[in-house]
């Protein structure tokens, strides 16, 4: 069962990724894209099951034919070097005659190798079911060689020549454009695994061929190799996709604001009723809701804003060769630390009933606020929550307000 294991968890991821992506594949199905990533994802989920050992031994036995697998797990592969060299001529754009020329072409190869593995194994001869050595148990045998051979060289071209591309485009992709070069870079992490694989498989096969027996490097190294590189270049198709979204940018931006709101939500509480989330909140709603707590945890803590912490951290941000309005917002971040710190130490250092009334008296003294050139009005709330967590300027005010 573990040698099924290594190939069907990435095999149930792709099938994951392609529930996930189904109403976006199927409302831009006229596009050649999507078509593109729903046949990348299904052949590759393809792959994975039907390579497994426990899949193999059930397909021999449900077809009567020994070794029936294995045409159809190189086919599979084959169609997968293929698919992923079309997503890639799809991916990148360009003309699309020329793009519609270079896909056909693709596929055209592609299906040649496949029907001619169906063909080699046809006229072969495998008598003895293997389930997973049979690369090189079959590596001297007539047709079947050949077979072999084929797999591997359609296996080996369409993988790098999808490393190759994908490496060149990470090169040149604007590093603004975070969710395509974190697809490309795991692409290429992947086409690096699938070296792996492939060195493996040659070197398991050629001592074959030398009258050696390096079996074990194709039995037992080569199978993890493909499953991390199948997982690796699966994520890194998907992540362009699911990072360009709507719900992406709103989940990144939720999560940036989580050490705002961390701090925050203690205060929003003492002074607004904010409504509860359900499980099942869309995430749009869930930054709405994130953003309304950290507003109101800022202005709860207005009347212990002070004006000559904010002053001295801008000097320090400039100080240290910052522009005015990223120093103005590692500023508004350190008089905001400084606040979260003395409410705190102002409610622990009375009793209970002394501190319910020192914070009515906080409460009151937050409604009169402080002079306007003092109220914190930082935008977007992610810069300030970036500096409220990394800036060293803001560190040390949140351990000494009067650090500075």
């Amino acid at each position: 069962m573990n040698d099924g294991l290594i190939l069907y968890v990435p095999g149930s991821v792709m099938i994951l990724a392609l529930l996930i992506k189904a109403p976006t594949l199927r409302r831009g199905w006229d596009q050649p894209l999507m078509r593109a990533v729903c046949t990348l994802l299904v052949v590759g989920c393809l792959v994975m099951f039907l390579a497994a050992p426990p899949t193999i031994s059930a397909v021999n036995r449900l077809t009567g034919i020994v070794n029936f697998s294995a045409p159809l797990v190189y086919s599979a592969l084959t169609a997968f070097s293929g698919s992923c060299i079309v997503l890639v001529l799809q991916w990148g754009g360009g003309p699309p005659a020329v793009v519609r020329r270079a896909t056909r072409l693709t596929v055209a190869v592609f299906s040649a190798v496949t029907l001619f593995i169906v063909v080699l194994f046809s006229i072969g001869d495998a008598p003895v079911e293997r389930l997973r050595d049979l690369d090189t148990y079959y590596a001297n045998t007539p047709w079947l060689r050949e077979m072999i051979v084929c797999y591997l060289l359609a296996h080996t071209v369409g993988s790098s020549t999808l490393t190759l591309l994908c490496w060149k485009w990470l090169l040149r992709v604007r590093p603004s454009l975070r969710p395509l070069r974190t697809g490309l870079a795991l692409i290429v992490l992947g086409g690096a695994l699938d070296l792996g694989y492939l060195v493996a498989k040659w070197a398991a096969v050629g001592a074959r061929w030398a009258g050696r027996d390096w079996d074990g490097l194709s039995t037992y190294v080569a199978p993890p190799f493909a499953s991390a590189a199948a997982l690796m270049v699966g994520s890194g198709f998907i992540v362009p996709l699911v990072g360009g979204s709507a719900a992406w940018r709103d989940f990144s931006r939720y999560r940036r604001l989580h050490p705002l709101w961390k701090a925050l939500r203690g205060f929003a509480a003492s002074s607004v009723t904010t409504v509860p989330l359900t499980w099942w909140s869309p995430m749009g709603i869930r930054l709405i809701h994130r953003e309304s707590v950290i507003d109101d945890g800022i202005l709860a803590l207005a009347g212990w804003f002070d004006p000559a912490v904010r002053g001295a951290a801008y000097e320090a941000a400039l100080g240290q060769g910052m522009c005015a309005s990223r120093a103005s917002v590692v500023a508004d971040a350190a008089m905001l630390a400084a606040a979260c710190r003395r409410r705190e130490a102002a409610a622990s250092e009375a009793a209970a009933a002394a501190d319910r009334a020192a914070e009515g008296e906080g409460e009151g003294e937050g409604d009169q606020g402080l002079p306007e050139p003092y109220r914190l009005d930082s935008r977007p709330l992610a810069a300030l929550a970036r500096e409220f967590r990394t800036s060293p300027i803001v560190a040390a005010v949140r351990r000494d307000p009067a650090a500075l």
